[in-house]
């Protein structure tokens, strides 16, 4: 924790503290190395697969359901995300930030805010597809236009409020790693270890552990409700369902395990070696799990295109908007409205409710 200078460049804003949490927290090599091969595969792959989500929604849909235009946010804020992961490959790269101090606080404001708005727009479309098939009569009621545009707005303000603390903990500092060299590092700064309790606690609390549990819950009862009815098309749907939740949680998870650990180790002593191997385990981390978060923003479009496949032969680049309009022929050569609820043949009234609801909010064939 010693070697921290005091010579700060006279033009700018940088800060300096007596015991922060993460001392040099780009100086592992290979943590940062990995981290920036990791974010460079991440922005090539998801800012043109989210741009494709986007102009797939704008140019080529043809009707908008709930679920879209829950997509078409969801794109919106991972497309412009994996935009701004270029300033990050390069502070890990450098292993200096050399963007100033406004642009380190605002750049992690706006990831903090895409991390919240990504986990509440999917709890919002399995909340959708929870009452689409358990309650399908009260679904049109329920998720009208007006009151599904104003919860957005409200998500969007509620992410917007729950970010600020990457605003008010988070500077520009010099430090000094082992090897004695100096860097600028963009890092959070804490006087008070609970400060350091509040933001990490708060962020894997609100941005992890409810929503996720709002959404496993709620897909234990639309595949509980699935399996009760006759309608056997619905394999692949739960294997669909499964992997939206599991690849959420595969992506998240480390970041919140380093948080919690990051909370952990301020309830030890400063000289003890409990608490000193936690810091070294969040240090030496935290680059590679942030940048295997940043994987959950380009991931949607690979399995979207994975779940559109069928569609993809017959209807080229328009496929993706065929998925979300949620139109497609069974393999009878029967067609399904999905946004109406209705089926020419095959199957129950009961069960087509059920199970036309269910595909209209995303359980392909």
């Amino acid at each position: 924790m010693n070697g921290r200078t005091t010579l700060l460049p006279p033009t700018e804003n940088f800060t300096t503290l007596g015991n922060p949490e993460d001392d040099s927290v780009v100086s592992n090599d290979f943590s940062t190395a990995l981290g920036a091969l990791i974010l460079g595969l991440v922005f090539l792959l998801g800012v043109p697969g989210n741009l494709f989500i986007i102009w797939s929604i704008l140019a080529r849909a043809k009707r908008y359901s709930v679920t879209t235009m829950l997509i078409l946010n969801l794109a919106c804020a991972d497309g412009f995300i994996m935009a701004l992961t270029i300033f990050f490959i390069i502070y890990l790269a450098k292993q200096q930030w050399v963007f100033g101090n406004p642009m380190c606080k605002l750049l992690f404001y706006l990831c903090n805010a895409n991390m919240y708005a990504s986990i509440f727009l999917i709890t919002l479309m399995s909340v959708h597809r929870l009452v689409a098939v358990v309650f399908p009569l009260k679904v049109t009621f329920l998720f009208r236009k007006k009151i599904v545009l104003r919860v957005l707005i409200s998500m969007w303000v509620l992410v917007m409020v729950m970010s600020v603390p990457s605003l008010v903990f988070r500077n520009v500092r010099l430090d000094k790693d082992e090897m004695n060299k100096t860097r600028l590092v963009c890092a959070p700064e804490h006087e008070l270890p609970r400060h350091v309790r509040f933001q990490y606690a708060f962020e894997t609390v609100a941005g992890f552990i409810l929503p996720y549990a709002v959404i496993v819950t709620s897909y234990v009862l639309i595949l509980k409700r699935l399996r009760q009815t006759k309608f056997r098309r619905n394999v692949r749907s739960e294997k669909f369902i499964l992997a939206i939740v599991v690849m959420f949680g595969l992506f998240w998870l480390p970041y919140h395990v380093i948080n919690m650990i990051q909370v952990a180790a301020e309830w030890y002593n400063e000289n003890s070696s409990t608490r000193e191997t936690l810091d070294y385990i969040a240090k030496s981390s935290r680059a590679v799990t942030s940048a295997l978060a940043f994987i959950s923003s380009c991931a949607n479009p690979v399995l979207y295109t994975f779940a559109a496949k069928s569609y993809i032969r017959q209807n080229g680049f328009a496929f993706m908007a065929r998925l979300f309009e949620g139109i497609s022929q069974d393999q009878s050569g029967n067609k399904k409205n999905r946004f109406t609820g209705k089926t020419t043949m095959g199957t129950s009234n009961a069960d087509s409710n059920s199970a036309n609801c269910a595909a209209q909010n995303g359980d392909v064939e």
